[in-house]
């Protein structure tokens, strides 16, 4: 399928991608249509496809010009499942147009994003044909599901083939209310625990005879439950560490258990690392003298990118084209910014997210031609 970009319609592409069944790991095409629009800009592309054969991933890296500085955008292709495919008003692979508004899986997260930053892209490198620096875009097929096989891993390609960029934007939809209101400079990070606590199974009327693991396991969570962790910071919340499941397996009311177990989720902000609250889980276990086990798996570290010379120049560009100041945030849950943090400055910037996720997921039209051209006004502020 031959797609053409214009300057400020990025809407044919926007249709073609939400045509494609991409839902992860599937692509169903849809990186050949991003590929096909960049190849007549002047980028070199490369196909990496990542993970087993019965999970694989494809992935595109694309750049333009060898110097610097170099600014890359980062976005994903692939989308989650439609759901109840009967409560949609239209088909959410139809890209269907109504009331001047774009609905489809992928409109705002984030098909509609990547069609727009192409179209901003178009109208930029008319005007700057030999543009200082280069540019660079990261789309991945692994952004929704297990994250493993996308951008994590292309990175790690791009470091061992010199091609790490100076910044980089990801175009996930930030904004909330009105385009333009809301750029992410970091993320909270965000753990998982899993705790068994073992005793000793008895009669509940002779408690001297058993060791209740239910108690030592109240005992340990209490002090980790009776006080925030933190106060918070200057761009981040407090820390929040939730139970979020408890089971003992028990049907008998005069029964001891022989042990207990929790679930805990952690989203934490840069005053703490996963293996810091790794830590305090042990200490808090180890204090009642319980026998356990514990099991902690994270998805992202805490990441911040410190307001400077990148954040302003996207501040700068976006109150220019939309005429709003963006707000600076860290909310949400994790994007695949955590991994791009380990490498180089990045934000997070995109369209309303009002209807990610959800049924009838949509875009206006009018809001993903504006998206173009403030993607077009961020180069020109980022590549000057």
């Amino acid at each position: 399928m031959s797609v053409t970009v214009s300057a400020n319609d990025p809407l044919p592409l926007a249709q073609a991608l939400i045509r494609c069944r991409s839902v992860t790991p599937a692509d169903d095409g849809a990186l050949d249509l991003v590929q096909r629009a960049l190849e007549p800009l002047g980028f070199q592309c490369w196909r990496l496809p990542f993970g087993p054969d019965d999970y694989r991933v494809d992935n595109l890296f694309a750049r333009r010009g060898t110097g610097a500085p170099h600014f890359c955008y980062a976005g994903h292709t692939d989308v989650v499942p439609v759901g109840d495919i009967a409560a949609w008003t239209h088909d959410p692979f139809g890209a269907v147009l109504h009331n001047d508004t774009l609905f489809g899986r992928g409109a705002c997260d984030m098909k509609g994003g990547i069609a727009a930053f192409i179209a901003g892209l178009t109208d930029y490198l008319a005007a700057h044909p030999n543009h200082p620096g280069s540019i660079s875009l990261l789309i991945t097929g692994d952004e929704e599901a297990r994250s493993v096989d996308g951008t994590a891993k292309v990175l790690e390609w791009m470091e061992a083939n010199g091609h790490i960029p100076d910044m980089a934007l990801v175009g996930e939809p930030t904004s909330r209310l009105a385009l333009g209101d809301t750029i992410k400079i970091g993320r909270r990070g965000s753990m998982n625990a899993w705790i068994t606590v073992h005793g000793k199974q008895g009669h509940s009327a002779y408690p001297m005879l058993a060791d209740n693991p239910i108690h030592r396991l109240v005992a340990a969570l209490a002090p980790l439950l009776a006080a925030p962790l933190d106060a918070g910071t200057a761009h981040f919340q407090q820390s929040s560490l939730q139970v979020t499941g408890f089971d003992v397996g028990n049907t008998a009311t005069n029964v001891v258990p022989a042990s207990a177990r929790a679930m805990l989720n952690i989203r934490f902000n840069d005053l703490h690392t996963s293996a810091a609250l790794t830590e305090r889980l042990h200490a808090a276990l180890r204090a009642t003298g319980a026998r356990y086990e514990l099991r902690t798996e994270c998805s992202g570290e805490a990441f911040l990118t410190q307001p400077g010379p990148f954040v302003d120049a996207l501040t700068r560009a976006i109150t220019h084209a939309t005429g709003t100041i963006p707000a600076l945030d860290t909310g949400g849950g994790t994007s695949d910014a955590r991994f791009i943090a380990r490498y180089c400055p990045v934000a997070e910037f995109g369209g309303i997210g009002a209807t990610l996720h959800q049924v009838d997921e949509r875009v206006g039209v009018a809001e993903l031609r504006a998206l173009a051209a403030t993607y077009a006004a961020i180069l020109r502020e980022v590549l000057p």
